[in-house]
């Protein structure tokens, strides 16, 4: 049995490892490969969509799959240039997303991101010095990549990754593989934010040309209003649009027309000159913005725009005597993207459009009350120059004619006629007075008492009622019954505020079909059975004399809903 040669068995040691070696680089080499291929198909994929929501969110799942991130997530940079306006996900149900609580703000390890707009790797999160660690119900983290994306030479946002998966450290393969992506992502980014401005602008054209169109047709002011309102909030992809106008008498803005969230709480709020964006707005003449509230702050118009609403603007109509003659509020869902630049720009001139629809419209009920109001002076003129001397005429006829009477019955019937007679001519005469002297008053109309006797109440009440007014108010309500209508708001917000504890109060006042409707809801604890009734008493007496009625009923909901009515004289 011979023996081997040693020398013999070096060259075959070396040999396995020389090809395991090969077979090692020829492993790395397709596995470059194929993350090439995949990066790739990334950039191919992220560059193909035009929709800024779509393409933000393939970038994230892009990055995770291509670094083999278990979590990841892109965070929009805000207009103030230090925190966070949207923040996406990947890798978090929405369970785990909603037990978490409000998405990050950018403070912390992510704001070092924002702050120095540079690669950034960890071995161990926890141990750097800007980090604040995690909230309740957040997953444990270790491992970390974050990368700012450029748009146009500007930080956009950046790439949050962590934990690698198989527990490894994210490497510089990792990092240079998410820097090539993120520039594909700018340039995807920029490629949809043009063609979303000029999609923008097509719809602020059409929404224009289509009030144009409304006022050439002879719309109404609400009608424009409500136009107005719809169009901002479909085109901003708002959840709240609104219109407040300023009213006589009240420190601050009445809201007219409110479409979206909770908007029927909206239609008719007194809306404060100070602490809320449309005061603002109002009074600096220009649009205000506000991005959403970082967590644990409070939203800088919370007396306006309620809970879990975000990002807001509130732009001017227009300026009338050097005062803006209303203002835009919209309000995006929280979590959205607040209202940048290249939305302001549009937006500014379509409430210029606006503002020209009001002012149209108000010129046309301007026209309509002058034409009424010459009718007036015409039938005025026609009753003095023909009824009255005429009826005049036959007064004197049967006066003369009484002499030639010798029946005594007969005498007095024609002395009873002329009586008659004399009596109508006052009448005729007090119709002219009226028709002559109505809206002329310098006194404050039915509509500015009753804004302000509604803000006046907000003191006492703690908070401002809901005002909404229609119709002719101050033209069709004569003076006689407008004085009832102000001393039974007055008598109904006063029960409201000592009695039934009522955290929201609806006033709606209404002219129109030959009444005038005056209704009181509340979400109080309702009218006790056994409780004194002497003031509603006194309601239900005032309508009965005018003959009109006064009811109150016990919604489904709670709470109590009265409602006085009176009929307007048949010439309104």
């Amino acid at each position: 049995m011979g023996v081997r040669d040693p020398l013999t068995r070096v060259p075959r040691m070396r040999l396995d490892e020389l090809l395991d070696e090969l077979q090692v680089r020829i492993d790395e080499v397709r596995g470059t490969r194929d993350r090439v291929h995949s990066l790739l198909e990334a950039v191919v994929s992220v560059g193909r969509e035009l929709d800024l929501a779509q393409v933000l969110r393939r970038i994230v799942e892009a990055a995770a799959l291509l670094v083999d991130a278990e979590y990841g997530a892109l965070g929009v940079i805000g207009p103030d240039g230090r925190t966070l306006s949207q923040f996406l996900t990947v890798g978090l149900t929405d369970e785990e997303i909603a037990e978490i609580g409000p998405l990050p703000a950018g403070h912390g390890l992510l704001g070092e991101v924002i702050h120095h707009p540079e690669p950034l790797r960890l071995t161990d999160l926890g141990a750097h010095s800007s980090s604040y660690g995690f909230p309740a119900h957040h997953p444990p983290m270790r491992t970390f990549l974050g990368v700012p994306i450029r748009v146009r030479e500007e930080v956009f946002g950046n790439l949050y990754l962590t934990d690698k998966r198989g527990g490894i450290d994210f490497d510089t393969e990792d990092e240079t593989v998410i820097s090539t992506l993120s520039v594909a992502a700018g340039v995807a980014i920029d490629n949809a934010r043009l063609y979303e401005g000029s999609q923008r602008q097509q719809r602020w054209l059409k929404a224009n040309a289509e009030i144009t169109e409304s006022l050439l047709s002879g719309s109404s002011r609400p009608a424009v209003l409500e136009l107005i309102a719809r169009r901002a909030q479909e085109i901003t992809a708002a959840r709240l649009a609104d219109i407040a106008m300023p009213v006589a008498g009240i420190d601050g803005l009445v809201v007219e027309f409110a479409v979206g969230t909770d908007a029927g709480a909206r239609q008719g709020l007194v809306v404060p000159f100070a602490g809320t964006l449309s005061g603002a707005a109002y009074r600096a003449g220009k649009p205000v913005t506000a991005a959403p509230a970082p967590a644990g702050e409070r939203y800088p118009a919370e007396s306006q725009v309620q809970d879990g609403l975000g990002p807001a603007v509130a732009v001017p109509l227009g300026t009338a005597g050097g005062e803006s003659r209303g203002v835009l509020l919209l309000a995006r869902a929280s979590g959205e993207p607040a209202f940048g630049e290249g939305e302001l720009e549009p937006l500014v001139a379509f409430a210029g459009q606006a503002t020209l629809a009001l002012e149209l419209a108000e010129r046309r009920r301007d026209a309509e009350q002058i034409a009424l109001l010459e009718e007036r002076d015409r039938i005025a003129r026609d009753l003095h120059d023909l009824a009255i001397q005429r009826l005049f005429a036959t007064g004197m006829t049967l006066q003369s004619a009484a002499r030639l009477v010798e029946h005594e019955e007969a005498s007095e019937r024609v002395g009873r006629a002329v009586d008659d007679l004399d009596e109508t001519i006052k009448i005729i005469r007090s119709t002219i007075f009226g028709l002559r002297t109505r809206d002329r008053e310098s006194s404050p109309g039915l509509r500015a008492r009753a804004a302000r006797a509604v803000g006046d109440a907000a003191t006492t009440l703690g908070h401002p009622p809901r005002l909404s007014m229609e119709g002719l108010l101050d033209t069709d309500v004569p003076p006689q019954i407008a004085d009832h209508v102000m001393a039974v708001l007055g008598e109904l917000l006063s029960n409201a505020a000592r009695h039934a504890q009522a955290t929201r109060i609806g006033v709606t006042l209404k002219a129109g079909r030959r009444e005038v409707v005056l209704t009181v809801s509340d979400n109080g604890k309702g009218i006790p059975a056994q409780g004194r009734r002497s003031g509603l008493i006194n309601l239900d007496e005032r309508a009965q004399g005018l003959g009109g009625s006064f009811t109150h009923e016990r919604p489904a909901a709670g709470g109590t809903r009265l409602v006085w009515r009176a009929p307007l004289p048949t010439g309104s």
